[in-house]
């Protein structure tokens, strides 16, 4: 049989990007597309504002791509994450824990990069791989496969013939569709505001997380901006909360955030635009069909907490890799990918879950759960081990096999 490719990577974002790169730096002939163009500056419309703080494990993929090398000059990193309780009767910071690297490891918990600087040095990495041929503006419509193969129908009327299809094309993936997957999804009520704002007082490669009622306010070191401490900003709250901000005027809008994150880093500017998005928790029953793999958004979908969205996904990527490079005669067969859906489902599962009921519990609006929600941060930090293994499992140095648990019930919005 004639093959067009080895594998079709269906999504160009950062997850499907990084894939190509990987891939065709390990040698695969691969096709990747997407419909959107990739932005790849932060002027304009459209640019996604938010960072991605890129844990220990991510890096070893960024190299495996070829591109940690031109990003190290650019990270911020992060040293300590620090989780502030602020849920007390007057909003004031009543809990503080700082989780030191340290602690675990002589590097920081990872490197923190603008999302727009990792698409232009994806973009730049595909344009030098001979073996990845990147067609922006184009996208998948149809998935037919059979035992030895699957043919991919794009948006431009062609036909690409593939060893491998990879799903990486977001929440709402086509090609999982196409290939029957079912996926279970839980609304919260909330959106998410990404910006970046500068501050008076330095951020000392400290990620602070605030905690008060709605979801968590979450502020992620960057470079310095003009001289300026800069950092990226998630602020999670109630969806029509959220919405609102959106067209407040900036002097409001810079004193309500400035109030909200409790005034630690003093008053917060307004550095970007601001950009909105759903937040939901979601997974899909399978990682693998006949001769498709999903990874990133296509599988797992999380609220924006403990940086654990990108870095499953790479975590994916490096999974489907190994077993790619372990014998490259096996791509794609369904030996291969059943080997793929076991090394990553219970993991999977696992955060799904422990990050959905850390969501739930900084939602809280009772100061009966506020007071819950404090007592149980002071107890996990004083238990040194503890402390110690909810690190390590952040990370993904350790992870704990978990059965299937009851499915999310769906849930309105």
């Amino acid at each position: 049989m004639k093959f067009d490719c080895d594998i079709l990577i269906s999504g160009g974002g950062i997850a499907g990007m990084t894939a190509a790169a990987a891939f065709g730096s390990a040698g695969f002939d691969v096709v990747c597309v997407d419909p959107a163009p990739p932005i790849t500056d932060d002027q304009t419309t459209g640019a996604d504002m938010r960072s991605t703080a890129m844990l220990q494990p991510a890096r070893g993929v960024l190299e495996r791509a070829g591109v940690w090398a031109g990003l190290a000059a650019h990270a911020a990193p992060l040293q300590i994450m620090q989780i502030v309780d602020a849920g007390g009767q007057d909003g004031e910071p009543r809990v503080s824990c700082a989780f030191d690297a340290a602690e675990i490891s002589d590097q920081p918990f990872g490197w923190n990069f603008p999302n727009w600087l990792l698409r232009k040095a994806l973009v730049a990495r595909l344009d030098a791989l001979d073996n990845v041929d990147f067609r922006p503006g184009t996208g998948t419509t149809l998935l037919f496969t059979r035992t030895a193969a699957a043919r991919v129908g794009l948006s431009d009327g062609s036909r690409i013939t593939c060893k491998m299809v990879i799903a990486a094309d977001g929440r709402n993936s086509p090609m999982r569709e196409a290939a029957g997957i079912a996926v279970t999804t839980r609304r919260y009520g909330q959106k998410a505001l990404a910006f970046a704002v500068t501050h008076p007082v330095p951020h000392d490669n400290v990620s602070t997380e605030i905690h008060r009622s709605g979801g968590p306010f979450t502020l992620v070191p960057l470079p310095d901006r003009d001289g300026t401490p800069c950092s990226a900003v998630v602020w999670m709250d109630d969806g029509p909360r959220t919405q609102a901000r959106t067209t407040s005027e900036t002097a409001e809008f810079e004193a309500e955030m400035s109030a909200r994150s409790c005034h630690l880093f003093g008053p917060l500017k307004l550095a970007s635009e601001r950009a909105v998005w759903p937040i939901i928790s979601q997974h899909a029953a399978r990682l693998n069909g006949e001769r498709l793999a999903l990874i990133a958004e296509a599988a797992h979908v999380l609220p924006p907490i403990g940086a654990q969205g990108l870095n499953m996904s790479l975590t994916d990527l490096a999974s489907l890799l190994d077993l790619a490079e372990q014998d490259r005669d096996t791509l794609g067969d369904a030996a291969m990918l059943e080997r793929y859906h076991a090394a990553r489902h219970n993991d999977i599962m696992l955060r799904v879950h422990g990050i959905d009921l850390l969501n739930r519990a900084s939602q809280a609006k009772s100061q009966t759960a506020k007071d819950a929600r404090a007592a149980g941060l002071r107890a996990l930090y004083g238990m040194g081990p503890v402390r110690k293994m909810l690190m390590q499992m952040g990370l993904g140095m350790k992870t704990q096999k978990v059965d299937d648990p009851a499915p999310l019930s769906e849930a309105a919005t």
